[in-house]
């Protein structure tokens, strides 16, 4: 069986939470796909040779959960040359026998498409900051800054802008516990089986 659900949003909105639980509930692959950019980001010298020599061993790096990964991989991000290199892979792993939950921010708009559930997880941008300072901890100020900057660059590039697909269902976490936005996706995949 082939079934892809595709989970788009902002940096610290819950989708990678997210989608590793509906991934486990149904027993489906995932691949956070922020990891093939952070890795592109953190490895420095050329992006493109960078992501066309990807390898899987790459996303297992201690280094790409910080913020300078993050913000390395919103600058890579931007670069077409990196997006086709990584296109591909992420579209094989899409469509994995057995289903597969591919998390990032152009999943359902340019990667799969086709995906026969979309799903937006957003929260406000002083809440993904919170989030993201509980998690790398500095300056409270300095991180919804960043949060900030990187949501503008991120819905303004020019290649496959953040967005939520026309046909998306969106989970605004803000006010969610983590249990209760695990439970909203699970009902929306449920539903669509």
């Amino acid at each position: 069986m082939r079934f892809t659900v595709a989970i788009d949003g902002p940096a610290a909105a819950g989708k990678g939470t997210i989608s590793r639980a509906v991934a486990a509930e149904f027993g489906f692959a995932h691949l956070d796909t922020g990891l093939l950019y952070r890795a592109v980001g953190a490895m420095g010298g050329d992006p493109i040779a960078a992501a066309r020599g990807l390898q899987p061993q790459d996303l297992a790096r201690d280094d790409l959960r910080s913020m300078a990964a993050g913000q390395a991989a919103s600058r890579v991000a931007v670069i077409p040359e990196v997006r086709a290199a990584l296109l591909a892979f992420q579209r094989h792993f899409a469509r994995s026998a057995g289903g597969a939950v591919l998390d990032g921010r152009d999943i359902a708009t340019v990667i799969c498409p086709e995906a026969e559930v979309k799903l937006f997880v957003t929260a406000s941008p002083e809440v993904r900051a919170h989030r993201r300072w509980l998690e790398v901890g500095g300056d409270a100020a300095q991180v919804l800054a960043e949060v900030i900057e990187r949501d503008a660059r991120d819905m303004g590039r020019a290649d496959a802008p953040l967005r939520a697909a026309e046909t998306a269902v969106i989970i605004d976490t803000s006010a969610l516990t983590i249990p209760e936005a695990i439970a909203r996706a699970v009902a929306v995949v449920k539903a669509a089986r």
